[in-house]
């Protein structure tokens, strides 16, 4: 990995934060209460975590932010266990798979707004202060503020697993310009800044859009969400869609 980037702070406004969180918890809930009993097992496009695996993550991350005793809990352990996200994330899934499957189902649509209110709560006590560990973007390491992970990438990171449990249950996940679309356009303009190249961009679908800058650049047009996908990682992209945005 090349050398430590400059921090890297949340440009959106809290309160818009805070709004996309609470709906995007809401809309991971609904989604995975309408799955059938053989869809949990069904794999996703995160290696080794099925469906199950990752209700669960994202059921352990709610409930990580929303208490501060959760919070400090939880960090503690993933330090113990070699620290890094994913530790974090493994701990996460254990500590949610003896759950019955409607248990999990209700514990996610009851932790979604306690969640978006913890995270207001952190980020304006600890969101000016850097995480305790650089992380790696694209073969980059670079420093995040808390604030930035609290208000910005556990949003992307649930809607993100809202798509990879659409896809892998054949389902359409709900998508609107109201949300997902300023969702879209918040990794677009982090996109555009972190590759500081002209483009001429177009997404299709409800989340989708038109973006330009400067003359002369690159025409990248797909689907919204399968832009978001392969600048998560999880499709490989040529040219500027190379550039990887955290999820």
């Amino acid at each position: 990995m090349t050398p430590l980037a400059v921090g890297r702070t949340a440009v959106l406004d809290r309160d818009e934060a805070v709004r996309l969180a609470a709906t995007e918890y809401g809309r991971f809930a609904d989604l995975v209460a309408g799955l059938g009993p053989g869809e949990w097992a069904r794999p996703t496009d995160c290696p080794g975590w099925d469906v199950r695996a990752m209700a669960g993550h994202v059921l352990g991350m709610a409930r990580m932010v929303a208490s501060p005793g959760q919070f400090v809990r939880q960090n503690a352990a993933a330090a113990r266990a070699g620290g890094g996200v994913d530790s974090l994330t493994a701990l996460q899934v254990r500590e949610q798979a003896h759950l019955p499957v409607p248990e999990l189902v209700a514990a996610l649509a009851d932790v979604g707004p306690r969640a978006a209110r913890g995270r207001r709560r952190l980020a304006r006590v600890v969101g000016r202060l850097p995480l305790p560990e650089a992380q790696g973007v694209g073969g980059r390491r670079e420093w995040w503020s808390l604030g930035y992970l609290l208000d910005v990438v556990l949003t992307r990171d649930t809607w993100m697993h809202r798509a990879d449990v659409a896809r892998g249950t054949g389902r359409e996940p709900v998508l609107t310009p109201e949300h997902d679309g300023v969702l879209v356009a918040d990794v677009v303009r982090e996109w555009a800044q972190r590759h500081g190249r002209p483009f001429r961009l177009r997404l299709t679908g409800p989340a989708g859009g038109t973006w330009s800058a400067g003359a002369g650049g690159e025409d990248v047009e797909c689907d919204a969400v399968e832009f978001c996908r392969v600048l998560s990682g999880r499709g490989t992209g040529a040219g500027l869609l190379a550039q990887q945005v955290p999820f």
